[in-house]
């Protein structure tokens, strides 16, 4: 009886079980706020155009890259024109050392794909890139452009803050850098990275694919490469655009 009460009245055993109540708390609260966030989540793919089609471009891509949303209207122009004929893939590559603000605007985007509207807000966060990406309050634009292209906003919310989510656009991340990758936007078509230096060059690429027949000239002739190498801190590897 003496040495239980002496123990009881001893400070650290008391901070030692309270230390346990806490993280066993804190464990319980954590376990519970993730199966609310990831009610009702699934990990999805996001294709347009055509999923059967024998041409398959794959988009490994940065919402806050400048180079990406100068593509973004290159690649939904080839898209609205060979749709039929085109499989075109959107997979994440947010380089968070250089873009702060690209993996929140991902799990975003993929919180939209949750209820159908993965490329409406993607097409909302490149048109309006220099707005939220420049923004000391972001979350506020991505609220607006949830509005604006009819989400549930609760679910949303929500959504944004699944682990699920997180771990996905993570692993597409990883996914980017085990292929080599190093720069956004890259590309794979039919299986192959792309290399182009220009817009001319990755337009036919994917049209010669599609049809060999196809002489394709003309075109926005801008090098691809215009205002769209970054590079990361020194300790990773340099991001270069193309590569």
């Amino acid at each position: 009886m003496s040495s239980t009460s002496n123990g009881l009245k001893n400070p650290w055993v008391i901070l030692g079980v309270l230390f346990v109540l806490l993280i066993g708390g804190a464990v319980w609260y954590s376990a519970g706020a993730n199966d609310t966030y990831n009610a009702g989540v699934e990990v999805k793919a996001h294709i347009k155009g055509n999923p059967d089609a024998a041409v398959k471009l794959v988009e490994y891509s940065d919402f806050q890259c400048p180079a990406c949303a100068q593509f973004h209207s290159v690649v939904k122009e080839i898209v609205d024109e060979y749709g039929d004929q085109l499989s075109f893939e959107y997979r994440h590559f947010p380089l968070s050392q250089i873009h702060r603000l690209a993996e929140p605007a991902a799990r975003a985007a993929e919180a939209a794909g949750q209820q159908g509207k993965f490329f409406e807000y993607h097409d909302f966060l490149f048109e309006n890139q220099g707005t939220w990406s420049n923004s000391t309050n972001p979350a506020q634009f991505f609220l607006q452009y949830a509005n604006e292209v009819g989400l549930d906003i609760d679910e949303f919310t929500r959504m944004q803050r699944s682990s699920i989510l997180r771990s996905h656009v993570q692993s597409q991340f990883a996914e980017a850098r085990d292929l080599g990758f190093t720069g956004t936007p890259s590309f794979l078509l039919n299986g192959e990275p792309m290399k182009f230096q220009t817009f001319d060059e990755f337009r036919a690429q994917i049209i010669n694919a599609i049809d060999p027949s196809v002489d394709v000239t003309g075109g926005m002739g801008a090098p691809a490469t215009e205002g769209a190498v970054e590079t990361q801190p020194a300790a990773a590897p340099a991001v270069q655009f193309g590569i």
